[in-house]
């Protein structure tokens, strides 16, 4: 790929959940589910994604939310806590749809706009999960798309959901840029031939054996300074 580094993407690609939206509020959520053990959410949130890989590897699929929910289950029953499968599918719902965006996303999202960029949300959520999100955290007159990997089959990193992303825009992979709080989404992106941003979030980090991205920010306002003055 060439080396367009300074030159405008054609599109910008957002992951939501801790990109965009902060997981915080959820903590409480989930850590009531867990016998009030709020630490056990990162254990969670990476089993869900291990385990959306795993199924996406098997050639199988499942909606993002239930793989949530039976993560959660997982974690449960590892720390002694029975938890049925609606409980479950009722509490992972709850915690993902009313989370608040982090406090400088809103100033930064509009300033991208201002600046002629396209905005487009990605995520592994349902489409309409990802919609409930926004709406209920006021994001959803930012973005001029919306895309959940929903229709692929297939979940983040898997190279075939960049492309399919790209394609959706109508424009080459190497037009676009991931911005993601998660090493391994920046990485997947980077190996589909995207250029990458990343939202370095508390507790998140790059994947040391990955090529490190254009752009390493503590938060999404620093990403945008960045971009603005892009050409």
């Amino acid at each position: 790929m060439k080396n367009n580094r300074n030159i405008k993407p054609k599109v910008l690609f957002f992951d939501v959940n801790e990109t965009l939206l902060d997981l915080t509020k959820m903590k409480k959520q989930v850590g009531d589910a867990l016998g009030g053990k709020e630490e056990l959410l990162p254990l969670w949130f990476t089993t869900m994604l291990h385990y959306s890989l795993v199924t996406s590897a098997s050639g199988d699929y499942k909606p993002f939310g239930h793989i949530g929910a039976a993560a959660l289950q997982m974690v449960a029953a590892n720390n002694g806590i029975k938890l049925s499968e609606e409980n479950a599918r009722k509490v992972t719902v709850t915690a993902m749809q009313n989370l608040p965006p982090h406090p400088e996303v809103k100033e930064a999202l509009l300033l991208l706009k201002k600046a002629g960029y396209k905005l487009v949300a990605f995520t592994n959520s349902s489409i309409k999960g990802l919609k409930n999100q926004f709406e209920n955290a006021g994001l959803t007159d930012y973005f001029d798309e919306m895309l959940s990997v929903e229709e692929t089959g297939k979940f983040k990193p898997f190279t075939e959901t960049y492309l399919w992303g790209a394609s959706k825009m109508g424009v080459h992979p190497e037009e676009c840029m991931l911005i993601a709080a998660h090493g391994w989404d920046v990485y997947g992106a980077m190996s589909a031939g995207l250029r990458a941003a990343f939202v370095a979030r508390p507790g998140q980090q790059l994947f040391p054996l990955a090529p490190k991205p254009e752009i390493v920010e503590t938060d999404l306002k620093k990403v945008t300074d960045l971009l603005i003055t892009y050409i």
